[in-house]
C-alpha cells in the first residue's frame, strides 16, 4: 500500500490511519520503551546490562516496561537453563523493524538538541 498515493487521494485521514498511529503509540508510549528498544538494536542482553545501559531506569520499570513490549511482541525473552539461570532480551522482527522509525528519531533528536543548546 502506497500511503502518500493514498493520503493525495483524500480529504481527510482515514480512520484506519488513525487506528495504525493509536496502535503504534499503545507499543512504545513512554518514557522507556523506546530506550530499551534503541538497546537491544545492537544485540541481546541480559537485565543488568540493559539496567546499566539506561541511564536511571529503575530496576522495577524496566522489569515491567519488558513484560510489556514482550506481551506486544517486540520482545522476545529466552531464559536458559543453567546454573545460574541466564536470561537474555532481543528485539523479534517486529522489533527490529522499529529500526526504521527509530533512525529519524536519533537524526532528527540530534540536529534539535544541537539547535536549542546552540542558541
Amino acid at each position: 500500500m502506497d500511503i502518500s498515493s493514498e493520503l493525495e487521494n483524500l480529504k481527510s485521514c482515514p480512520t484506519q490511519f488513525v487506528m495504525a498511529i493509536n496502535d503504534t503509540m499503545n507499543v512504545i508510549s513512554g518514557k522507556w520503551k523506546l530506550p530499551i528498544i534503541g538497546s537491544l538494536l545492537y544485540g541481546k542482553k541480559r537485565f543488568r546490562e540493559l539496567e546499566r545501559g539506561i541511564p536511571k531506569i529503575s530496576p522495577r520499570m524496566l522489569s515491567k516496561e519488558l513484560k510489556d513490549l514482550e506481551a506486544n511482541g517486540i520482545v522476545k525473552r529466552t531464559v536458559y537453563d543453567s546454573i545460574p539461570v541466564i536470561v537474555e532480551y532481543e528485539l523479534t522482527i517486529s522489533g527490529e523493524s522499529l529500526n526504521q522509525v527509530l533512525e529519524p528519531m536519533i537524526e532528527w533528536g540530534l540536529q534539535h538538541r544541537k539547535n536549542v543548546i546552540g542558541k
